[in-house]
């Protein structure tokens, strides 16, 4: 009971109580353990901590001064514990580190600790502490060395307070959302060693006098929205061995106080806006072991002078604008492990140094290197090797086997020639090769089988023939095999059924024939199969994930049937009675070879030639009578035209008018409605034909598409086909197909009604002063995507994609219409469906002007680029000024070289909006916009991208 009544007392009292003496009691047993009442321990760690012991110093985390036997460190790091710090941690008067990180502490920092007057370490990362920082907590805390806080969910500023802790020698902030500017007393500390504010929402520019931290060894400014130059005066950092200024928007050219850093060892610039060539005076940083300058806009030469970095183990310059070659004296870098010198305009020969090590790593992806691939001469240890996205040419290597450790060969995306040498199944350590997008030729080498840890094997888009080799089956681990866009020929190996581990098979446009094998349905982790454009043929496998197959992966390939392409297959039957009076008789005996012309018919093809003469007059007698009511019906719809085509009709009163289908339940025109040709109903005009608003008999609103296409439509029947197929596509991104309405003269579809107009109107018209906002345009982006991904997911591709022909719902969700339309005619041609979308203008991929190019979804997700391009800026995809013509498509990338894409946002968006996930959005438009097919993902990958650019928690919003 008096235990009970002093927890009471300690729990109420004011913290200037704590420092007195407790006779009774010894006060660090009592602080911990109602600093233990008030937590959860679900692991138990704390079992030992009991309130009957005369000292804490033997309980788990608990550390005491041999001198005062008073605790003097309390550290439960990663003891899984839960509820707030409370402030019986008070009584711990001689506590010197406090660490309680790695556990789920939540609440906010509590600002008593600095009652703590010893406390010299303070770790509280790894938690989720939310709330500012408070001031109090340093303003009496002149003994502390070390605080952490990183990893919680901290905001607000920097305490200025903190600036007065002359003795801190560690200071971490990481990965917080703290926001503001970095208080430039912080650079007055000059105990300082280490300050880690990375991953935080910092802004400003960074503030002069770093010079006097002269004991600073670590500085990470990683990830935040620091602008302006680099430090001129870092250089005043003599001990400073690591530096990260990466991913903020810094620009201007390389300090030449930098040289002056010869203790650095990392050294990370990586996605800013910085300019200036490399400057030779880099090589005299002789400590450096990571040299990364990548995503920038650096430009000229690579210095010679970086072979005198003999220390470096990693030098990445990629994505920047950098000229020549790479320097030959860069083989005295005898500590190479992995260079990256994409996506440069670097030139001239492969260097031949790069052949006299062993580097575990040489990505030098989307150079213009325009030399042919040399044979490599002593690549021995090298296990990545990306060679991808640039101009080469000639032969792969014959000894490419010789590469015994390559783990990963990508030489895609180029201009090679010639076979795939048979060598590469000596590459028993690769487990990914990607030869895709070349002009090599010959057959798939049988000696693939040796590559026995291949886990991807790309040979897509070539012109390689001959067939699958069974060999391939002893890739026990492959999992994705793309062989799609060549002129393979043969069937599809049964021994591919063995390959337990596949999930994503390609095989499309190519000349394979003959049956599937009906083991497949045996492999229980595919999730994609594409077989379209083959010569397959018999019955589709029945079980697992063929049950499922999308009718696009299995499309153009006419003798396939099934379930699954809505064709039964043929039924055997017993052979044929002969009725040949030259067969063999009873005994066998063989027919004479005096009668040349032998009459050889089964009994069925008899009644069936029977059968079709007497189909065939039929026929005629039915055709002569067609032609007859057809010229009455043309006369008889031309009447009604003229009248104002009222369709007040409907199959059940006057059939003479066409079928009318409703999707769900019956309905009716209005009998007296104002005709679909009334200016006054019209509610746009597209390629494919007139919107007009009418009401149906059961008071419903409909959008009806009256279509312009009436002379290259489809037969009725293909026409009722492809309608029903579109009229079952429902998802709450789509504009919901309800019905249509067919005659010879003229075809309607029937649409669900959006009164709130179309994407083009909320994003261009000013004159009703609303703007949509930030959350409310990237969750149209995200609902687009949603709603193509479905399409694609069903094999249909839209066309036509613009922002007129996406419609706002009543709640501002996003609806995509006029999909499918172009399966209405009778073929895809290119030309046909250029003049019909001309309106698109600015939406429409580059491969409609390309006759060689295959129109494939990836026209889709080059439409959707521009439009999310067209969603964040407020523009549209082109746009004509007096003496200019502005592409949005180029104007945003041209922001995004110069590190001004921030200014390209909507300016009716004012300050309005996240540019944590506006640039990712923009830059995610210009990949999917890109130039070449292959390099746009596809639309479900969109989708992962923009859920996981999406802030978490908007995330949470949408999913309660």
């Amino acid at each position: 009971m008096l235990f009970k009544l002093l927890f009471l007392l300690l729990a109420l009292a004011p913290a200037s109580i704590y420092a007195l003496e407790d006779t009774v009691f010894n006060d660090d047993v009592l602080g911990l353990i109602v600093f233990k009442a008030g937590l959860q321990d679900p692991m138990g760690k704390l079992v030992t901590w009991n309130e009957d012991d005369q000292t804490p110093c033997n309980w788990i985390g608990v550390k005491c001064d041999p001198k005062t036997n008073r605790v003097s460190e309390l550290v439960l790091d990663g003891f899984s514990l839960c509820g707030h710090i409370d402030r019986g941690l008070l009584r711990l008067q001689f506590l010197q580190k406090l660490s309680l990180a790695n556990n789920n502490f939540t609440g906010t920092v509590n600002s008593a600790l600095s009652h703590l007057a010893n406390l010299q370490v303070i770790d509280l990362s790894g938690n989720s502490l939310s709330g500012t920082i408070p001031q109090q907590l340093f303003l009496q805390s002149g003994s502390v060395r070390l605080v952490s806080f990183a990893k919680n969910k901290l905001t607000g500023n920097i305490p200025q307070s903190l600036t007065t802790c002359f003795s801190l020698e560690l200071l971490n902030f990481s990965s917080n959302h703290l926001s503001g500017k970095l208080p430039s007393g912080l650079w007055y500390l000059r105990g300082l060693q280490s300050l880690d504010v990375s991953h935080n929402l910092l802004q400003g520019h960074i503030p002069p006098g770093i010079q006097n931290l002269y004991d600073l060894r670590f500085l990470s400014l990683h990830k935040n929205r620091f602008s302006g130059k680099l430090p001129e005066d870092i250089g005043g950092c003599l001990l400073l061995k690591s530096i990260d200024f990466s991913e903020n928007i810094l620009s201007g050219a390389l300090p030449h106080s930098m040289q002056m850093l010869t203790s650095c060892t990392y050294l990370n610039l990586r996605g800013n806006s910085l300019t200036g060539e490399l400057p030779p005076w880099i090589g005299e940083l002789k400590n450096l072991e990571t040299l990364d300058l990548s995503s920038n806009n650096f430009s000229g030469r690579v210095p010679s002078s970086i072979g005198n970095l003999q220390l470096l183990k990693s030098f990445n310059v990629s994505m920047n604008y950098l000229t020549g070659s790479l320097p030959e004296s860069m083989a005295n870098c005898n500590s190479l492990f992995s260079i990256d010198a994409s996506h440069n305009h670097l030139s001239g020969n492969l260097p031949s140094w790069m052949f006299r090590g062993a580097m575990p790593s040489v990505p030098l992806s989307s150079q213009r290197l325009g030399e042919n691939l040399s044979s490599p001469a002593s690549l021995g240890s090298l296990q990545v090797l990306d060679l991808s996205s640039n101009v080469f040419c000639g032969h792969i290597p014959s000894n490419v086997g010789e590469l015994g450790n390559l783990q990963l060969l990508n030489i895609s995306r180029n201009h090679l020639v010639g076979c795939i040498p048979g060598s590469i199944g000596e590459l028993k350590s690769a487990y990914a090769l990607d030869f895709s997008v070349n002009q090599l030729n010959g057959s798939i080498p049988a000696e693939i089988g040796g590559a026995i840890l291949l886990e991807e094997l790309r040979l897509e888009q070539n012109f390689l023939a001959g067939e699958i080799p069974v060999q391939i089956h002893k890739c026990s681990l492959l999992s994705s095999l793309i062989l799609s866009h060549n002129n393979l020929t043969g069937p599809i190996p049964a021994a591919l059924a063995n390959l337990s581990n596949l999930e994503n098979v390609d095989l499309c446009f190519n000349r394979l024939s003959g049956s599937l094998p009906k083991d497949l349905i045996n492999l229980s982790h595919l999730l994609s199969f594409n077989i379209s454009h083959n010569h397959l043929e018999g019955e589709l496998p029945v079980g697992g994930f063929f049950n499922t197959i999308s009718p696009f992966s299995i499309s153009h390939n006419p003798s396939l049937c099934g379930a699954a392409v809505n064709t039964s297959c043929p039924s055997l039957h017993p052979k044929p009675i002969v009725l040949n009076p030259n067969s063999s008789d009873t005994n066998g005996n063989s027919p004479s070879h005096n009668h040349p012309h032998q009459i050889i018919l089964t009994i069925s093809s008899i009644i069936a030639i029977a059968a079709a003469s007497f189909i065939l007059l039929g026929v005629v007698a039915v055709t002569i009578l067609n032609i007859h009511a057809r010229s009455s019906h043309s006369r008889s719809a031309a009447l009604v035209l003229s009248a104002g085509e009222d369709f007040s009709c409907s199959p059940k009163t006057n059939p003479e008018y066409g079928n009318f289908v409703m999707f769900s339940g019956d309905a009716e025109f209005v009998v007296g409605a104002q005709t679909l040709l009334n200016k006054d109903a019209e509610l746009g005009r597209g390629g494919f034909g007139v919107v007009f608003k009418t009401v149906l008999r059961d008071g419903c609103l409909v959008a009806i598409k009256k279509l312009t296409v009436t002379s290259l439509i489809k037969s009725r029947e293909d026409f009722e086909s492809e309608v029903k197929k579109l009229g079952q596509i429902r998802h709450h991104n789509l504009v919901a197909l309800e019905g249509y309405y067919w005659t010879a003269s003229m075809q309607l579809l029937i649409y669900e009604y959006l009164p709130s107009g179309s994407l083009y109107k909320h994003i261009h018209d000013r004159t009703g002063g609303n703007c949509l906002s930030w959350r409310q345009r990237f969750k149209i982006v995200l609902g687009m995507a949603k709603g193509l991904a479905y399409l694609h997911h069903n094999g249909i591709i839209h066309y036509n994609l613009k922002s007129t022909n996406v419609l706002i719902g009543s709640s501002g969700k996003p609806k995509v219409g006029d999909y499918g339309l172009a399966r209405l005619l009778p073929m895809l041609d290119r030309c046909i469906l250029s003049s019909k979308i001309q309106s698109a203008l600015g939406y429409m991929a580059p491969e409609f002007a390309c006759k060689t190019v295959t129109i494939t979804d990836k026209c889709d997700v080059y439409g959707f680029g521009i439009l999310a391009l067209e969603v964040v800026t407020g523009k549209r995809p082109v746009e004509y000024m007096e003496d200019d013509v502005i592409v949005l498509c180029d104007m945003v990338r041209a922001a995004l070289d110069e590190g001004m894409v921030e200014q390209c946002v909507d300016e009716r968006l004012r300050s309005n909006f996240r540019i944590e996930e506006a640039i990712p959005v923009m830059k995610l438009g210009l990949i999917c916009a890109s130039q070449v097919p292959s390099n746009r993902p596809d639309m479900n990958e969109v989708v992962n991208i923009l859920e996981l650019i999406q802030s978490p928690s908007e995330a949470d919003e949408e999913l309660e």
